[in-house]
């Protein structure tokens, strides 16, 4: 079987240009080329990033956050028919190796049901911190296999699961566009597979350091509720976040924001109801996590 074409989606705020530049000279270093590169500018013009010829740049007039500025890129790649599988790659991370993309392009040709593939994240020092690790109770970053979720910072996608399964959720803006990804993902049968063999570089930073974190958080974990999950299981899922939120936050400010954004979630649309099935709930489950954690 021929290996699948790969391109490669990577979203900036134009606020690391340094971080940048060693990604984009990661990519080019592959020993398996990327059939094309789109690099979006997140409100900002790009005119400063210095690329190759492979590099396709959209620069965007607005912040759309990281889905919406994904979709973006990811739109331009489907839309060429130039490409099978898409890496996405966050614009401070780093490919440590060069045969990640052909790895990536092995595991795909492999197994037709293979969906997502996501990526390992460690620091400068090689270490994976607990929360990088997409399953409940490992303490293990190098056991790879089927789980039910992925990393944001580097992932790759089939695109015929896009085509099926639609791109990202957009109005999330920031927080949780992940977990409602995979789970339309793992209800349309596709597989996801963590592979700690194929490393992103990338520092070791806390999501608080948003200022839209705990507000974004809360919201969009009653949209997900909302969307994807069966009516029984939607006080089940809020009720274990509410209780672990508030036995983990010590910032005063950080909770009122999240109990704020919590409140909007339940007044605002959310999108389309599209709940996933209680055979995808049972699937989870026996992967190590169901869909209420």
């Amino acid at each position: 079987m021929p290996l699948p074409r790969l391109g490669v989606v990577i979203v900036t705020m134009g606020t690391r240009p340094q971080e940048l530049a060693a990604l984009l000279a990661s990519v080019e270093k592959q020993d398996a080329a990327a059939t094309r590169v789109v690099l979006v500018g997140n409100a900002t013009p790009l005119t400063d990033v210095d690329t190759g010829a492979n590099v396709t740049k959209i620069p965007l007039t607005e912040n759309l956050g990281c889905p919406g500025g994904r979709n973006v890129g990811l739109e331009a790649l489907c839309a060429s028919g130039e490409v099978d599988v898409v890496v996405e790659l966050d614009d401070d991370g780093l490919l440590i190796a060069d045969d990640v993309f052909r790895t990536v392009q092995r595991l795909f040709a492999a197994d037709p049901a293979l969906g997502v593939i996501g990526f390992r994240v460690a620091d400068e020092n090689g270490h994976t911190m607990r929360r990088w690790v997409p399953r409940l109770r490992s303490d293990d970053p190098l056991r790879g296999g089927q789980v039910t979720a992925f990393l944001g910072g580097g992932h790759a996608f089939s695109v015929r699961m896009l085509r099926e399964i639609g791109l990202w959720p957009a109005e999330f803006f920031f927080t949780h566009e992940e977990t409602d990804l995979a789970w339309r993902a793992l209800d349309a049968g596709w597989k996801i597979l963590y592979e700690p063999d194929l490393v992103l570089q990338h520092p070791a930073t806390s999501p608080a350091r948003h200022a839209v974190y705990y507000r974004n958080t809360a919201r969009n974990r009653v949209w997900l509720a909302r969307r994807r999950l069966p009516v029984p299981l939607i006080p089940v899922y809020l009720g274990v976040w509410i209780a672990l939120t508030m036995a983990r936050t010590r910032s005063l400010s950080g909770l009122r924001a999240w109990w704020g954004g919590f409140l909007n979630g339940v007044a605002t649309p959310c999108g389309p109801r599209r709940p996933m099935r209680w055979r995808t709930v049972w699937r989870m489950t026996r992967l190590g996590r169901p869909p209420i954690l």
